[in-house]
C-alpha cells in the first residue's frame, strides 16, 4: 500500500520491483487482488496490464490499521500500546513534549 500511495498509482511489476527483498511477482499480485477484493484497492487497465489505484485515503488506511494492530497485540488498550513505543522509542525532549500535549489536548477534550 506504501508505494501505491508514494506513486498514487502502481503495477505488480512496479511495486514487486520498488520491494526490497521482495516475494514472487504472483504473490505481490495476489495480495494486490485480495487489498482490492477488501476494497482498499481498484484497478483499471491500461493494455495488458493491471494499474492499482488506492480507494481508501491513507489517513483512513493508517487509523484502520492502528486500530486492529491495538485490537490485536494490545488487548484493545490504547494505553499498552502508547507505552510500548515509549519504552521502545529513543525520544527526544521534543518529542515528549508534543506527546504531553496531545495528552493535555484529550484530556481537555474529554476524551
Amino acid at each position: 500500500m506504501d508505494i501505491i500511495y508514494v506513486r498514487g498509482q502502481a503495477s505488480a511489476a512496479a511495486v514487486t520491483a520498488a520491494l526490497a527483498d521482495a516475494p514472487s511477482y504472483s504473490a505481490v499480485r495476489a495480495l494486490l487482488r485480495i487489498l482490492e477484493q477488501k476494497g482498499h484497492l481498484r484497478h483499471q487497465q491500461e493494455g495488458p496490464r493491471y494499474v492499482f489505484l488506492p480507494v481508501v485515503s491513507r489517513d483512513r488506511a493508517r487509523s484502520s490499521a492502528l486500530r486492529s494492530l491495538v485490537r490485536t497485540f494490545f488487548d484493545g488498550s490504547p494505553a499498552q500500546a502508547a507505552a510500548a513505543l515509549i519504552d521502545q522509542a529513543e525520544l527526544s525532549d521534543e518529542d515528549f513534549d508534543r506527546l504531553a500535549a496531545v495528552i493535555d489536548k484529550a484530556r481537555k477534550e474529554g476524551r
